[in-house]
């Protein structure tokens, strides 16, 4: 049960001064999302090249259709890894679980680095690949959900917003740092070598930076209020997921559609449009350096519109975030595939200010809506759900959409569309406003 009472804040509404222990809580949670979607972001920005590597013998359509099927497979597993390690974070606790899906997450991407391709081995490049992917996929439904709602549960109140699009925000920079470093490669290469060993060393690079940020939260505890769940012995479930479902299935239902639309957004973004670029005739450069600029502006404006979520309250970020994607999302794809520099940065330019306007109430909303009790459980599910069905197929059905209609804009009407049914259903449907509310459970 949750409330809207002011907790953890002075008598002027204001939050006491943060402590280490939260501080590492939000560089560990942080890190943990940059690795998770190091992985994700890398192999969409790797498309073309990989494609290549491992599904040779069929035409480039084919190719990039079966280089994305297996993008979307990682998607598939995650609701399976958010019920596994939902129900297992609800009842042990939320630290031992992240080191386990940090550690599997990096260990996968890194052993992609290392596979032979099919002029090696066969069928069995194509078959290892889609293993690192499961494993990936499973691991990343708990630390997708499991890193923001740790780093919530030490949150201010009054700032939850603006602390978990900081962290989300983590999420834009794997494209930024795999864009400029596979750039810099290409320079530094021949299309050879490239080709040969030079994609590999972004890959590898996953498995150190996993250490880092199991260092980090090695020095972190979980929050009072999960504590205090703990404490409240009494009143556990046996099942988490038994509670999940039992109590909390339309909000479920809800964070399904919520999160779905950002799902759709932010891997057309990050882990479409570079290969977009590239077919629309800019050089594989100029795709990354444009990704990149975008995806670094989304890093940039997303914490912003957390601030404001703090304020005006989520509901109305979710609102106006939807209707600017109505608005904007064919006119961006449009501009994305002009085939000129300037219009593809401000095509992305406008679709990130959509986003980020959207990310301001969804990504505090997604944790806030559930008590501490079952919220690892109630969130990881629904949330992977959402990934699964809508950002996972992104790339397919953008590239499908493109192959069968012949229009380039084709991907922004589909867009389009997701966001006025969320807008739709946001109007007319029971959404809560979540927006400071607390357990009245931790509050006893």
């Amino acid at each position: 049960m949750t409330t809207s009472a002011h907790h953890g804040s002075d008598t002027r509404g204001r939050s006491p001064a943060t402590t280490g222990i939260q501080k590492r809580v939000l560089a560990g949670g942080s890190v943990g999302q940059f690795i998770e979607f190091y992985d994700f972001t890398l192999y969409g920005l790797s498309a073309v090249t990989l494609a290549g590597l491992f599904f040779p013998g069929e035409s480039q359509l084919a190719s990039m259709l079966s280089t994305f099927a297996t993008f979307g497979v990682a998607f598939f597993v995650r609701p399976l890894g958010g019920l596994f390690f939902g129900a297992l974070g609800d009842r042990i606790g939320r630290r031992k679980v992240l080191a386990t899906t940090l550690l599997t997450i990096g260990t996968a991407t890194a052993l992609i680095g290392v596979l032979p391709t099919y002029a090696t081995i066969g069928a069995a490049a194509p078959a290892l690949l889609v293993l690192c992917r499961l494993a990936q996929g499973f691991s990343a439904g708990g630390e997708s959900v499991g890193a923001p709602a740790f780093v919530f549960e030490h949150a201010p109140l009054d700032r939850r917003g603006f602390w978990l699009c900081l962290t989300i925000s983590a999420t834009a920079l794997p494209s930024v740092v795999g864009g400029t470093l596979l750039f810099v490669l290409s320079q530094l290469l021949s299309p050879e070598a490239f080709t040969s060993y030079g994609w590999r060393i972004p890959f590898l690079l996953a498995l150190p930076l996993a250490f880092i940020g199991l260092w980090i939260r090695s020095r972190t505890e979980e929050s009072p209020a999960f504590q205090q769940v703990l404490r409240n012995a009494e009143r556990r479930e046996h099942s988490p997921v038994r509670e999940a479902f039992r109590e909390n299935k339309v909000r479920m239902l809800q964070v399904v559609f919520v999160m779905g639309l950002t799902a759709l957004g932010f891997y057309f973004l990050s882990g479409y449009f570079v290969s977009y670029l590239q077919d629309s005739g800019l050089s594989r450069e100029s795709s990354l350096l444009a990704n990149a600029v975008a995806m670094l502006l989304y890093a940039v404006l997303l914490p912003v519109g957390g601030l404001v979520g703090d304020r005006v309250g989520r509901k109305p970020m979710l609102v106006a975030g939807s209707l600017a994607l109505v608005v904007l999302a064919v006119p961006s794809f449009s501009l994305v595939t002009s085939g000129s520099l300037g219009l593809a940065l401000l095509g992305q330019a406008l679709f990130v200010l959509g986003l980020t306007t959207y990310g301001g109430g969804c990504y505090a909303f997604f944790v806030e809506v559930f008590t501490t009790r079952t919220r690892f459980t109630s969130a990881a599910v629904s949330y992977n759900v959402a990934y699964a069905a809508f950002g996972g197929t992104a790339p397919f059905v953008g590239t499908y959409l493109v192959g069968t209609t012949g229009l380039a804009a084709a991907p922004g009407w589909y867009m389009g569309a997701a966001a006025t049914v969320v807008l739709v259903l946001l109007v007319t449907t029971r959404v809560p406003e979540t927006r400071q509310r607390v357990d009245v459970e931790v509050v006893r």
